[in-house]
């Protein structure tokens, strides 16, 4: 075993106590890391489009406020705690800061600590944080922008597959026809929607998305993870149009996310194999 696993293996024999708090202070860490991707990906996209030559990507320039430009002070960048001092306010110029961030902060931190209840070996819990972290990042990226940066999905499906030789309940070749799959499932649905209705029903992130959770759970597990996404697409739809009478496309992003977060839950803890036996 090597030392970073070592080290995994160690954290997790901590008392039960002491350990949830490590993994719940984690949780924060990476929630606030989070925003800064969900903030900084798109418009590294732009850039790149318009390749416009000033730098920028996620670790430059230092954190600051987006109207003032003003640098943050390391007090300011405590999650969830700085924006309370601050009263949800930037200290320089008193510009309002959405509660989107403490909320993506705290969601992080009880999504880890639900994993860490769930996911009880260093493998298994490493995982289900790198798999729901990415999937979180997605699924905001995408409700706020469209988008799905390669950046992410790219990274997340190579992921499944190095995990999937390593252990789990997927095999590798499994995981190659899932990710092969995956995407040629959408790919195969965009084709024949756009060829009757002249209109594109989805975009090429979706099929690298699906192809990435393909390579995560597996090839058998695809028909039941389009099934529940598509249901939780309609319900989505219904919801946007119905309760706040909004008329854009409903991202599919998010649903892809949610369908394979349950999945792939549902798989470690043996429920689907159960349901199916």
């Amino acid at each position: 075993m090597s030392e970073g696993w070592q080290q995994m293996a160690y954290i997790t024999s901590l008392p039960g106590g002491f350990y949830h708090t490590c993994i719940t202070l984690l949780g924060l860490l990476m929630g606030s890391f989070l925003n800064v991707a969900v903030y900084r990906l798109p418009l590294m996209i732009r850039n790149d489009e318009r390749k416009a030559e000033n730098s920028f990507n996620l670790s430059f320039p230092a954190s600051h406020c987006p109207t003032c430009k003003h640098p943050l002070q390391y007090w300011q960048n405590i999650p969830v705690l700085s924006w309370l001092l601050l009263r949800g306010k930037c200290h320089y110029c008193e510009t309002t800061i959405s509660k989107r961030y403490p909320l993506t902060e705290a969601g992080c931190a009880v999504m880890f600590l639900g994993l860490s209840f769930l996911f009880t070996t260093p493998l298994s819990l490493f995982s289900a944080l790198l798999l729901f972290w990415f999937l979180l990042a997605l699924s905001l990226i995408d409700l706020a922008t469209y988008l799905l940066p390669d950046r992410l999905t790219l990274p997340l499906l190579w992921a499944g597959l190095l995990i999937h030789s390593l252990y789990g309940n997927v095999t590798l070749q499994d995981a190659l026809y899932g990710a092969v799959a995956g995407y040629l499932v959408l790919w195969f649905l965009y084709q024949a929607v756009k060829f009757v209705s002249g209109k594109e029903g989805m975009g090429y992130g979706d099929f690298k998305l699906l192809a990435a959770l393909g390579a995560w759970v597996g090839w058998q597990m695809l028909p039941y993870l389009c099934i529940f996404a598509a249901l939780t697409g309609i319900v989505f739809t219904l919801a946007r149009v119905g309760l706040y009478k909004m008329s854009e496309q409903t991202p599919f992003g998010p649903c892809l996310a949610l369908a394979g977060a349950l999945i792939y839950i549902s798989q470690e803890s043996k429920i689907i194999w159960l349901m199916l036996s």
